[in-house]
């Protein structure tokens, strides 16, 4: 039996009317999930706020209320407790609930804006391989073990995370890696988690939809590195401009990886081909599957990230030659002499990655085509940058939807083009269908040419107007090219 003053550890708690010494049968954030004995988190979120479904939860057999204002009516029997931030006091109650799952498991967290999935899901993969339990929380899928539950968001929330890596520690997990995003460390979702590591990949332009400037997205970042413990070790790109930010304040054990600056851990590209990149590491020569720059990178983090978790050097390198690429992340396929890559790039800095990587592979006697849109209901200054990189690094651009979600393609599609400098304006078509634009795409392709299709890689569904319908790029560009053969 727990207790609700059991779960209360930690909480910065204002005003308490009731009993605290009340069993409780589970925790909720959400009224419409509340039952018998529940206590019910009145959370402010960016959509509702949980404090007008107070009276609900209490109809529904709420046994306490966690709030940051008290209602005007208190129902005799049931326990209020009015708390500084009811965010933060979810996380702690989540963590207390499931008995401190983190403590149990070497728990790595990865965050920056580009390479959080990679690194987080290779590590997954190596740690595997190398014959451990090992837990994933990603955007693309949560394993627990070799079990794998769907992902709704980059970080769950703190109830779903603790609920999870408390099923982890039950079957014997030593690892766990996770993706850990601006929303998830400005919303308390991590708080109460104990880590063993945190890595900072790199910071450019995104989410200034929901961080109103980009100072304000930085320091949220810095924040996670802020709150790791003595214990844990804080990994930075050094060759980030605000990688060492990161570092300022954490009391964790500073360690640094770079390819072009001075850093704990170096690496070199040695060979880059669509076959993948020869690497020196830290002295080490390596050959990897995986390909392009940013790779280097993210190959480098999990090198770094594996001395810090104690593994052997020789055992470390042998694991990462054998990794396979991430669904969604630099997927390539080719047919009829013609190379389709899919990968995620919805940030102007990732697109940039992806298109200066294929530009250093390939021999220019061919075309680059892009496929690229931009999701409606997000950060929209970022739409003119992709416009720009798009058309200046490619040889023919179709600009198209990526989930339009409640705007009007066309309007997105127009936004993207007001980046398109006049003389790449000919290379440019617009077609807000995607299937059609990818099909199009296809046709115009002929041997050697090389179709980039960026944006939502390993999502499987296209999201318009509320509705989510099937859409994979890989399978469908699969199926064009094998049409376009027969």
């Amino acid at each position: 039996m727990i207790t609700l003053k059991d779960i209360l550890y930690r909480v910065s708690i204002n005003k308490v009317i009731g009993n605290t010494n009340v069993a409780i049968t589970n925790v909720e954030f959400d009224s419409r999930k509340v039952s018998l004995n529940d206590v019910f988190v009145a959370t402010r979120g960016t959509v509702s706020d949980g404090h007008e479904y107070i009276k609900n939860a209490v109809n529904q057999g709420a046994i306490a209320i966690v709030c940051e204002e008290l209602p005007k009516d208190t129902v005799n029997g049931v326990t209020y407790v009015k708390v500084q931030n009811a965010q933060q006091a979810l996380a702690f109650m989540a963590s207390n609930f499931y008995e401190n799952p983190s403590e149990n498991l070497q728990l790595v967290g990865v965050t920056g804006t580009n390479g959080k999935t990679t690194i987080a899901s290779l590590l997954y993969q190596l740690y595997t391989k190398a014959g451990f339990k090992v837990g994933l929380l990603s955007t693309v899928k949560i394993m627990v073990g070799n079990i794998e539950h769907k992902a709704t968001h980059t970080t769950p929330d703190s109830l779903t995370i603790n609920k999870y890596l408390s099923k982890m520690t039950d079957i014997g997990c030593e690892y766990c890696f996770m993706e850990v995003s601006s929303h998830g460390i400005a919303q308390h979702r991590t708080t109460g988690l104990k880590f063993t590591g945190g890595i900072f990949t790199n910071l450019s332009h995104d989410h200034l939809d929901y961080h109103s400037t980009f100072a304000e997205y930085r320091d949220v970042k810095k924040k996670f590195f802020d709150e790791l413990p003595s214990s844990a070790f804080a990994l930075t790109n050094a060759d980030d401009k605000n990688g060492m930010v990161m570092l300022q304040n954490t009391k964790a054990k500073k360690r640094t990886y770079a390819l072009k600056s001075i850093a704990d851990y170096k690496a070199q590209i040695l060979e880059n081909q669509f076959s993948g990149l020869l690497l020196k590491l830290n002295n080490n020569e390596l050959w990897s599957k995986l390909i392009g720059n940013f790779n280097a990178y993210n190959l480098l983090a999990i090198f770094a990230t594996t001395e810090l978790l104690g593994m052997q050097t020789m055992e470390s390198l042998r694991l990462i030659s054998e990794l396979e690429s991430v669904n969604g992340r630099f997927q390539y396929l080719i047919k009829n002499k013609i190379t389709a890559i899919v990968d995620y790039a919805h940030t102007p800095d990732a697109l940039k990655n992806v298109l200066e990587t294929i530009n250093a592979i390939r021999t220019k006697n061919e075309d680059l085509i892009t496929v690229v849109g931009c999701g409606g209901d997000r950060d929209a200054t970022k739409r003119p940058k992709m416009g720009h990189i798009a058309s200046a690094l490619s040889t023919k651009v179709i600009f198209t939807s990526d989930n339009p979600r409640t705007e009007d393609p066309n309007k997105i599609i127009e936004a993207i083009e007001s980046g398109v400098e006049p003389q790449h304006f000919k290379k440019t078509l617009s077609i807000a269908d995607r299937k059609q634009a990818i099909k199009t795409a296809c046709s115009f392709a002929k041997e050697n040419d090389i179709i980039l299709i960026a944006g939502k890689g390993h999502e499987t569904y296209q999201e318009i107007n509320g509705e989510r319908t099937d859409f994979d790029d890989f399978k469908i560009v699969k199926t064009l090219l094998t049409q376009l053969n027969n």
